[in-house]
């Protein structure tokens, strides 16, 4: 396939980035760049971006001679009983950064047996967390994380979770509709982030985008205060295209 026809989804560079590595670790000693692109078959273009990224996130690192090696955060991975720790540290430098850099509070959240879960979260003074008043579990149909998690289910997944959590009306823009969710939820394109626009809480807009790899469901999420709402799309837009570490985070 041409460079230029090459997929540009979050899921895909994480899945180029993981063939970069696994080539890395193969040449203990060092590979150069052009020995990567003729063995991943990555083009020159993209290859230079995944590259940058992993060095970014400490999983690469190119010594003196030009070649590439393991970085440091390959390297905490290395014993068993660090590896949760240290996976978890890397997730939250990655979250950290990502928060910087979209100026928002930013989740990572995952639907684990038939639940929501927030696995992580980077949040500041000046990117507040939202005020959980009601649990996350039960407020889905509410939530950006959860009409993106609901969304990546089948039309039986999502009747099952919503015939166990009740859609309680939570704001005046609270969809308490099953009929009207389940059909929002079949029309949006997968690549178009959920929007939460005050359906949670009033004061508060979030929007979510899947970060889903094989029969994992889960996504990335960042919250906004109402008075910064005019930025919504355009950090969204900015959470979808950086959201490649936090996959390659959660792959790893």
């Amino acid at each position: 396939m041409a460079l230029q026809h090459e997929p540009r989804t979050p899921y895909h560079a994480a899945q180029g980035a993981l063939r970069v590595l696994e080539t890395v670790v193969r040449h203990g000693t060092g590979v150069t760049g052009t020995e990567l692109a003729r063995q991943t078959g990555i083009g020159p273009e993209r290859l230079t971006g995944l590259l940058r990224m992993l060095r970014r996130e400490e999983y690469v690192e190119q010594v003196t001679d030009g070649a590439y090696v393991a970085g440091e955060a390959l390297a905490r991975l290395g014993s068993a009983e660090s590896r949760a720790r240290a996976l978890r540290e890397n997730l939250q430098r990655t979250l950290d950064r990502l928060r910087d850099s979209v100026g928002a509070a930013v989740y990572v959240s995952r639907y684990v047996d038939g639940e929501i879960r927030i696995d992580q979260f980077a949040a500041g003074p000046a990117t507040p967390v939202v005020n959980e008043w009601v649990d996350f579990r039960y407020s889905a149909h509410a939530t950006a994380i959860g009409k993106s998690l609901l969304g990546q289910l089948d039309h039986n997944g999502r009747r099952d979770h919503l015939s166990r959590h009740k859609m309680a009306r939570l704001t005046s823009r609270t969809i308490t509709s099953d009929k009207v969710l389940l059909s929002r939820l079949e029309s949006q394109p997968p690549t178009v982030p959920h929007l939460d626009l005050q359906e949670y809480a009033v004061g508060t807009v979030c929007a979510a985008v899947p970060i889903t790899a094989g029969s994992s469901v889960g996504c990335l999420a960042l919250s906004l205060p109402v008075r910064h709402a005019h930025r919504l799309r355009q950090a969204a837009d900015a959470l979808n295209r950086n959201a490649a570490p936090v996959l390659l985070s959660l792959a790893i």
